[in-house]
């Protein structure tokens, strides 16, 4: 028992020392470089999500390196000894203590990620269909996009500037964005990934989806449902600009598409393929 009791000791101190040198390098370092990035306040908080998970992890992954690479260090058999050791059963106070701590554990996971859910996000970033519970502070004063899918491409329409149609997605920094997700053929999946946003384009269902920009960059947009032979290339790159830059890039576009709009149908928050019945 002594014999077993250091073995136990030297396992807990060099599992204490690693998880002491890990979690502020996976907090501080590289917590600022995990996905999805800071762009807007949803992807800043699914950041701050992969950040605790990651640090949560980290102790139970190092327990088992440790472990194991102690086991194979110190326990290896040599010469020719073959023989398997002595099993051990029903170890009560191990099996009580892994009990505890991966209920303790899973519980305050489920805790917390309520709590972000509900009380800071308010559910934003995924989709929540066409009459959202628990819309965020300001959605009243909201920049509408609608984001229209279909085989195999993206367009946008904003009903605030005259319902217009644009091939391409800007949007201006530091604002509330309220996106009306919608197909037009089969289901797709709106996913903008720097944006922390990921909502169902289903036809004939208007999906709203929220999000708060904060700074200007680069986000990409992609299908996350397989929708056909093209799926693979249903791929977009969006803009967050300044507030000035979405004034001009919007007025340049109303300039542009003025013409077509007299093909558009009536903007609605959600459309049918056509034809409606393909069989009768």
């Amino acid at each position: 028992m002594a014999r077993l009791s250091s073995h136990a000791r030297r396992i807990l101190a060099m599992w204490l020392v690693s998880t002491a040198v890990a979690i502020p390098l996976i907090i501080w370092v590289l917590g600022p470089h995990l996905p999805p990035g800071d762009m807007t306040a949803e992807a800043s908080d699914q950041t701050s999500a992969n950040i605790v998970l990651t640090a949560v992890c980290a102790p139970i992954v190092l327990l088992i390196l440790v472990y194991f690479g102690y086991a194979l260090v110190v326990f290896r058999a040599s010469g020719g000894q073959i023989e398997d050791g002595a099993p051990i059963r029903g170890h009560a106070p191990t099996q009580t203590l892994w009990l505890v701590l991966t209920s303790a554990t899973v519980l305050a996971l489920a805790v917390w990620g309520s709590l972000v859910l509900v009380v800071s996000a308010h559910g934003a970033g995924g989709g929540q269909g066409p009459n959202p519970i628990d819309p965020p502070a300001g959605a009243k004063e909201a920049l509408q996009v609608q984001v229209i899918g279909q085989q195999w491409n993206w367009t946008y329409r904003f009903p605030g500037y005259g319902a217009i149609e644009t091939a391409h997605l800007d949007l201006p920094a530091d604002r509330l964005v309220e996106f009306h997700v919608t197909s037009l053929d089969v289901t797709h999946s709106f996913w903008a990934y720097e944006l922390g946003v990921k909502a169902d384009a289903v036809p004939g269902v208007d999906n709203i989806a929220f999000v708060h920009t904060r700074k200007p960059g680069s986000f990409s947009i992609r299908c996350a449902e397989l929708c056909g032979l093209w799926h693979g290339h249903m791929y977009q790159t969006g803009q967050v600009v300044s507030t000035a830059g979405f004034a001009s890039w919007m007025a340049s576009e109303q300039k542009a598409e003025a013409l077509n709009k007299k093909y558009l149908p009536p903007y609605s928050g959600h459309y049918y393929p056509e034809p409606q019945r393909r069989a009768g």
